[in-house]
């Protein structure tokens, strides 16, 4: 018998509450085309598990996967290779069936970690505290905005720059719906009623942003600044974005595989003065009764730690198990090793920008980028796309009628470049 706490009262009075008709409404933003239209599927007969298997294989068979192609598709997740050590360690089960701290006094193992992580990122963003990280870089921006608002209470204004990801533009536009005193402005120019001005760097296009004028424009307002980093390893070579009062963003690239989106890592850091409005919640160092080195929730400022109304976010947790797997692979590349890595991305994708400027019909629009670009063709993108991905070429993320945005990492081999070239010295023909 299945259990249904809500009489139809319960929930008659819920949907006038909230402002909506009936339960479909609350599915409205979903495509109609794709919605159930009723309980019968025309589902198959019922199979054998391994009749089951090898249909499901048929369908995998399908994919394109970025281990067996030439692969340029990047714009907020990237293909970085991941040491068989960092699978090992994380699957553990010591890890893996405790990376969540309910009872955080006694789950040291998993504190301490979380401890190296915030550390980690804290270095890496040059800001002064880190949270124990987020679900993704797009809900890390998104919750950043909150932040700002507040910050900075009764400022009306936040302005998102035109090149930051579109899907972190779409989260932080859903966080600010239902807040009618806030607007969300698509413009980098601060104003006397601007919570926070918010950028990326590298932006969506790849383009390295300089910060130092949009920092003494947004002092001069009174504004925030957030910087959002959507490619984490480009803080290997990059300088730290330590002019920024918020860093966010997402740290896939490090021990984190890109598992068709997601499950994902976000970060978050912040100058110390902001840090009891910091979403999530933070691991602090300590010492035990008996003196000895110990870890403990130091701030936990979210609905399931203290009263609902003073919470700075619904944040339920942190993805403590991506948090692990990032912290055993930047342990095991040290700062030697992750500016070196960082430095091989650059100069592949140097490479491959510098190959493609020599195809009739492609234009390199970058004049700064890491290991990301965007190139202008003679056609339209999409269908070039389409074209080189019946190729068995993965050609990277078609924007704007006629442009392509290309990523390289270590994984680009020489041969990846020419193939690509010579593919769209073919279709550009």
């Amino acid at each position: 018998m299945r259990y249904l706490p809500l009489t139809k009262a319960d929930r008659a009075e819920m949907l006038q509450a909230i402002g909506v008709k009936n339960v479909n409404e609350l599915f409205a933003a979903i495509p109609a085309d794709i919605m159930k239209k009723s309980e019968n599927q025309n589902l198959p007969p019922h199979k054998s598990e391994m009749e089951v298997e090898a249909h499901m294989r048929k369908y995998a068979n399908q994919n394109l996967p970025a281990t067996t192609a030439p692969f340029f598709l990047g714009a907020g997740c990237y293909n970085h290779h991941i040491p068989a050590t960092v699978d090992y360690i994380i699957q553990r089960s010591e890890f893996l069936t405790s990376y969540t701290p309910y009872q955080p006094e006694i789950a040291q193992g998993t504190l301490n970690y979380i401890f190296e992580f915030q550390t980690y990122i804290a270095r890496l963003t040059g800001m002064d505290v880190a949270n124990a990280s987020m679900y993704d870089g797009a809900t890390a921006a998104g919750e950043a905005a909150l932040m700002a608002m507040r910050v900075k209470p009764g400022r009306s204004k936040i302005r998102v720059d035109s090149s930051v990801n579109p899907q972190y533009k779409d989260v932080i536009h859903t966080n600010l719906r239902y807040h009618e005193e806030v607007e969300f402005v698509e413009s980098s120019e601060p104003c006397d009623d601007t919570a926070c001005v918010i950028i990326q760097t590298p932006n969506f296009y790849g383009n390295i942003v300089e910060l130092e004028k949009l920092r003494a424009d947004c002092t001069a307002k009174g504004a925030l600044l957030v910087v959002v980093v959507n490619e984490i390893l480009s803080l290997g070579l990059l300088p730290a974005p330590t002019v920024a009062d918020i860093v966010c963003g997402e740290a896939q690239s490090i021990g984190v595989g890109m598992s068709y989106g997601g499950p994902h890592l976000g970060f978050f850091a912040c100058k110390k003065e902001f840090i009891r409005q910091m979403p999530g919640r933070l691991c602090g160092e300590t010492v035990d009764a008996a003196g000895k080195r110990s870890f403990v929730l130091t701030l936990s400022t979210r609905e399931q730690h203290i009263r609902r109304e003073k919470a700075t976010s619904n944040i339920c947790t942190n993805q403590g198990l991506m948090a692990l797997a990032f912290t055993v692979h930047i342990s095991l590349l040290g700062e030697t090793g992750y500016k070196q890595l960082a430095q091989l991305n650059h100069q592949k994708a140097t490479q491959l920008a510098e190959r493609l400027g020599k195809v009739k019909g492609v234009k390199v629009l970058n004049k700064t980028y890491f290991n990301e670009f965007t190139i202008e063709v003679s056609g339209n993108s999409e269908i070039i796309v389409e074209n080189l991905a019946k190729k068995k070429i993965i050609a990277g993320l078609p924007v704007d009628g006629n442009k392509i945005i290309l990523a390289a990492t270590e994984l680009t081999s020489d041969e990846n470049i020419e193939t690509l070239a010579d593919a769209l010295t073919e279709e550009l023909k």
